[in-house]
């Protein structure tokens, strides 16, 4: 992440799931603490609605139009004066293999293509994201309607305000270097209202793979973020506990 970038999120949809912290810990490198809550480490999806993403300073006709997932583990830090709250980036999905190219060459997110479908109808959502050979990653419908949703059955957490500790995104990503070092990039919003949404279906490939598949996944939240301006700083080099 070399320099500064820009977007304008029309629409992100976040859905957490919890995970025994064990089962996390091999995701997760060394230098990295899992956030959790009561024993509890999250692995949200963020399905991403992106419109002129281009490199800061540069005009909005250049921006390019995408759909992103984004699979991610909520850490934390230390850079030796502070524990940072951000994100462990497992995997990234885009419509646009342009996207999966600038996207690896510039970032530590781990870009795939993937052929996304979309269907709204009456306040229900459903998306559906595959690889060119028909392997199916994602499948979710979610309702943006209903006023008050109830917490998900099975959440770990007492309340709406508890969950959307875990709403994403954070401040701040996290991607390892051979060293043991860190990039650390940071994100701005002008704006950012998370608002609960009800899922009423949900399959994610990923779960799975070892060595989640070991575990059954809870829906801990879901939430919805629209009209975003967002930006992203240029990255930097942290190492954990502030090491020379």
């Amino acid at each position: 992440h070399p320099f500064p970038v820009v977007a304008w999120f029309d629409r992100v949809v976040a859905l957490s799931f919890a995970y025994p912290e064990e089962a996390l810990r091999p995701l997760v490198p060394n230098g990295l603490e899992i956030d959790t809550y009561e024993g509890l480490g999250f692995v949200t999806a963020a399905l991403v609605w992106t419109r002129r993403l281009r490199p800061a300073g540069f005009p909005e006709a250049l921006g390019q139009d995408s759909f992103f997932v984004g699979y991610r583990i909520f850490t934390r830090l230390n850079d030796g004066g502070r524990r940072l709250r951000g994100l462990r980036i497992l995997r990234s999905e885009t419509d646009k293999k342009h996207m999966v190219i600038f996207g690896n060459l510039m970032t530590g997110y781990q870009y795939r293509h993937v052929n996304v479908a979309i269907k709204e109808a009456n306040g229900i959502t459903r998306v559906t994201t595959a690889l060119s050979n028909g392997a199916q990653t994602l499948d979710t419908t979610f309702c943006h309607r209903d006023e008050a949703p109830g917490l998900p059955e099975g959440s770990p957490f007492p309340d709406w305000r508890t969950a959307r500790r875990f709403a994403g995104p954070m401040p701040f990503t996290f991607s390892q270097q051979e060293d043991g070092s860190f990039i650390v990039i940071e994100g701005n919003r002008e704006t950012w209202t998370p608002r609960p949404i009800r899922v009423d279906e949900w399959k994610i490939a990923m779960f799975e793979d070892s060595p989640l598949k070991e575990y059954t996944p809870r829906l801990a939240n879901a939430f919805m973020m629209e009209n975003v301006d967002y930006r992203w700083k240029k990255g930097w080099i942290v190492r954990p506990g502030g090491e020379p």
